[in-house]
């Protein structure tokens, strides 16, 4: 897949780079961002904290709404957790949008592990430059 200006933002989000995060994909309203689990992320059950499994589906949600080129950034979402995550786990998030209408979009991120569905993701994005690229 050529390179969006999705690839532009996520090139400078050290969050997401910090956390171990690689884009995989994003174009046309679509992308899939990947993450393993590491120590740190895990809490005191031993499994991974829904925080990180949120900013992973969060990745993937704004490359997606972002995957087009004007500038766009959340205004809510919501997070199913499904089934626990350990250390070690390699994560999916794919990510897609559902509708748009003016400045407002829905976009769902299904997060995996091994095609495991482990957390489901809603989220509302908002463009803020619609007349500029990123």
């Amino acid at each position: 897949m050529a390179q969006t200006a999705a690839h532009e933002m996520f090139a400078r989000d050290q969050a997401s780079q910090q956390l171990g995060m690689e884009l995989v994909s994003a174009g046309d309203g679509a992308a899939v961002v990947r993450m393993t689990v590491t120590d740190s992320m895990v809490n005191g059950h031993g499994m991974t904290h829904g925080g990180f499994v949120f900013a992973l589906a969060d990745t993937a949600f704004a490359c997606a709404c972002n995957s087009r080129g004007p500038v766009t950034v959340a205004a809510g979402a919501d997070v199913t957790f499904l089934r626990p995550t350990a250390a070690g786990d390699r994560l999916e998030a794919q990510a897609r949008e559902r509708s748009t209408s003016g400045r407002s979009g829905i976009y769902d991120v299904t997060v995996t592990r091994d095609g495991d569905v482990v957390a489901e993701f809603r989220g509302r994005s908002r463009m803020i430059n619609p007349g500029r690229p990123q």
